[in-house]
């Protein structure tokens, strides 16, 4: 399982939590909730919310969140020649209002998301659905929905689109009752829930709390904590009060530091996350373009020495573009600190040093520190960074516009199937200025090699799934050993918890949060 996770022990001395036993209590930042519709939702909380309120035909579970499984769907058949997949809906699921889960509502909540076209709408916008032809596309029968998609994909990508956040099942009836001029009950929805899943939404005061309350007639069983109370508690320090005097289950928003100072009866769990962090070379910077330069970089990271301080327990060392933990992965890491190769390689290119660069970085905690870090790595071999840091939204917009040297950020999958990074990392088919793509290829002006392009096209469209794996496994061997764009890090999440919680289950996003098999002892 992808929450592979280990504790850390503690010193005993604290009280044990004084929350109910049928009740879990989080501290947690929530204040990032723009929307909870499903068909609007597209920050991290609001994918907690989604993924624990509504179901998908097919979805990535708790029982093991590596796993595409039946959710409202108990079985497919897929025609890969005529881009058509039939699902067939399992018996006698019901959403919470006690209406049944019936085709209508699948198709109505796929084309809901195409026609009010908010945020997350292009996900499912990829199989080709447009307003105008999503209520061809997506059609209910009886017990069955069919979902017809248009391009050259592998049926597991679009499965894997099928699984996405926007792709959640609405209550039709419920929903429409509640629509305001022409809306399809989105504003009703951004504070209401019409979903099937294992929870349903009890009471939501933005940036206050949300209350999740059981689904007791949930198809795979009931949660098994009554309720789950998510206290919106900006501060860490105060997370790690409230956890440690007993007033809450768990804090999730707590910093490296916080968690060694934990003592009393808690325990520390961590879950590798989908965002890799990388170094990256804008080629439209001369001395950033030979390929010498790129392959001294990746000796010049001091990846055990920032895992083993600055990033502890935040980020582990992972030099592939997919994130461990899911199908099609590439976990071998062969480069490590190496100063005196990386000058070999530099002095048999004929690269001369000094060179100068500016690195841009977010200016804050942990990037400026390990901007500091690469900073006196890479001087070791003649290549000095000259730091400049900026907000978020400075950075990123320099990285857009394409008018930086190099830098410093992290980039996690719109959606769980590999295309959704390789596309990132491996494919660049116009490098020209007037042909911006939100890709980190393009960003750093690389033009891709022809065989990759070709590569990333063709696994997205090999319908046999293992020989896609080792397509995106070879891509990812091919940008690893040469590409301007040095991939150093996985995040890991650390989520601080009380000695009795048991069950909590963090996949590799926000949208794999699953509470459902949540107890306390």
């Amino acid at each position: 399982m992808l929450a592979a996770a280990f504790t850390l022990p503690m010193a005993a001395g604290a009280a044990q939590a004084a929350t109910p036993d049928n009740a879990l209590v989080v501290a947690q930042n929530i204040d990032d909730i723009v929307a909870i519709d499903p068909a609007q939702a597209y920050e991290f909380t609001s994918g907690e919310l989604v993924t624990n309120i509504y179901d998908r035909l097919v979805q990535y579970d708790a029982e093991d969140p590596t796993v595409l499984a039946d959710g409202l769907a108990e079985s497919w058949e897929i025609d890969a020649d005529n881009k058509t997949i039939v699902f067939t809906l399992r018996d006698g699921a019901v959403f919470h209002s006690g209406n049944p889960v019936r085709a209508e509502d699948v198709a109505f909540s796929l084309g809901r998301v195409i026609k009010l076209n908010l945020t997350p709408a292009f996900i499912l916008a990829q199989l080709g659905w447009t307003a105008e032809n999503v209520d061809e596309m997506v059609t209910a029968g009886d017990g069955t929905v069919t979902v017809k998609y248009s391009g050259d994909f592998s049926p597991a990508f679009v499965m894997n689109v099928l699984a996405a956040r926007p792709a959640s099942v609405v209550d039709k009836e419920l929903v429409m009752a509640n629509e305001v001029d022409g809306d399809m009950g989105n504003a009703w929805l951004n504070s209401n829930s019409a979903g099937s899943g294992p929870f349903k939404l009890g009471l939501y005061r933005p940036a206050e709390l949300v209350r999740l309350e059981a689904n007791p007639d949930y198809f795979k069983g009931a949660p098994k904590m009554k309720s789950v109370l998510l206290r919106h508690v900006a501060e860490s320090a105060t997370q790690q009060l409230l956890l440690q005097s007993g007033d809450v289950d768990m804090a999730r928003n707590l910093t490296p530091d916080q968690v060694e100072g934990l003592d009393g009866d808690v325990k520390v769990e961590t879950f590798p996350q989908a965002a890799v962090h990388f170094l990256s070379f804008n080629q439209k910077t001369d001395s950033l373009t030979p390929e010498a330069v790129w392959e001294a970089a990746r000796y010049l990271v001091d990846y055990e020495g920032m895992t083993n301080s600055i990033i502890k327990g935040q980020m582990e060392v992972h030099q592939a573009f997919w994130p461990k933990g899911f199908p099609g992965s590439y976990d071998e890491t062969p480069y490590s600190y190496d100063p005196a190769k990386a000058k070999q390689i530099l002095e048999d290119a004929g690269i001369e040093t000094p060179i100068t660069v500016d690195l841009d970085v977010i200016n804050a905690a942990p990037f400026t520190d390990m901007a500091q870090s690469l900073q006196a790595s890479f001087a070791d071999a003649g290549i000095n960074f000259e730091i400049i840091p900026g907000t978020g939204s400075q950075v990123i917009t320099k990285y857009r516009e394409r008018s930086h040297e190099a830098m410093l950020l992290y980039w996690g999958p719109d959606f769980m199937d590999p295309h959704s990074n390789a596309k990132a990392f491996a494919y660049n088919s116009d490098n020209s200025d007037d042909s911006y793509a939100a890709t980190t290829t393009w960003r750093n002006a690389w033009a891709v090699p022809a065989e990759l392009n070709e590569m990333t096209k063709a696994a997205l469209t090999e319908s046999d799934p293992a020989k896609r794996e080792a397509m995106y496994v070879e891509l990812q061997k091919r940008v690893q050993e040469k590409s301007p764009i040095i991939i150093m890090f996985q995040a890991s999440y650390q989520v601080a918890m009380g000695e009795n919680v048991d069950g909590y289950v963090n996949g590799a996003t926000s949208d794999f949060v699953y509470y459902r098999l949540v107890e306390k002892d």
